[in-house]
């Protein structure tokens, strides 16, 4: 073959292989007419919402308009207001997300006007009247997880178990610094009554991280069961929602096609 035999045929192979590209990204992105086109994403405890860099990068690569609220973790009606600035600002309606502590927030906010649907990332459902707390009873805690409470009542996740309890699949060094970016939590939080359980009045999905030691397998199940959540589960730490984001992100998706937009 000719020098110019093969810069032809290395040329249509380069455009073979960008057009099956745009092509694979074109079926991603969402349909024009989608009428749900915003997503809220709410972290929990011991974290900050730049964990969901992963999850964001896909969302909007899809062509979804993604807002992260950056829960004061002080109080439940304070992550509620913080959430509900945020959905405020979205331009039509939106999927309200919630990892692990986030979804407590998501029960009371997503009564909002404009959340079409809930997803729960590894999350906790309390219903109306409930506490945060009451969701533990009857299930035990893996041994892992462990908390590490102040005088002042605000709680970290023990540094020594951080890994092993809130992220056993990343790396060291990637541990070590969510280990010591920490963001605690009040941890009456957890006492906090509910007023509102959004997910009777919205449609529900749930991602269940299979080796999350935050929670125990059965009270995460329990939990989606009893809220009627459609479940995928996926091999993951309890920081499935930075380690997972691909299948995290392809669930947030799939709420927004097909959730119906609330009447208002």
């Amino acid at each position: 073959m000719t020098r110019l035999q093969n810069f032809l045929a290395a040329s249509a192979a380069a455009v073979f292989i960008g057009t099956i590209a745009t092509t694979g990204q074109a079926e991603t992105r969402i349909p024009d007419d989608q009428p749900i086109r915003n997503i809220v994403l709410v972290h929990g405890a011991f974290a900050d919402a730049s964990g969901w860099r992963g999850v964001y990068d896909d969302l909007t690569g899809r062509g979804y308009s993604v807002t992260m609220v950056q829960n004061p973790l002080t109080s439940l009606a304070d992550d509620v207001a913080a959430t509900n600035r945020a959905l405020e600002r979205q331009d039509g309606p939106a999927i309200l997300v919630g990892h692990s502590w986030g979804g407590t927030v998501i029960t009371e906010a997503g009564v909002h006007p404009k959340v079409a649907g809930l997803v729960y990332v590894s999350a906790l459902s309390p219903d109306a009247g409930e506490t945060t707390a009451q969701q533990y009873d009857g299930f035990t805690s893996p041994p892992e997880f462990v908390l590490d409470i102040g005088e002042d009542g605000y709680g970290f996740v023990a540094p020594d178990s951080f890994q092993a309890g809130f992220a056993h699949d990343v790396s060291d060094a990637d541990a070590a610094f969510m280990r010591d970016a920490q963001v605690p939590i009040n941890m009456e939080v957890f006492g906090t009554v509910l007023e509102n359980a959004a997910w009777r009045t919205r449609p529900s999905w749930a991602v269940i991280a299979t080796e999350d030691k935050a929670f125990a397998q059965e009270m995460l199940h329990h939990m989606a069961d009893r809220i009627g959540a459609k479940v995928t589960e996926v091999s993951a730490s309890h920081a499935v929602f930075m380690t997972q984001p691909t299948v995290v992100a392809a669930t947030i998706d799939e709420a927004a096609r097909e959730a119906v937009v609330p009447a208002n």
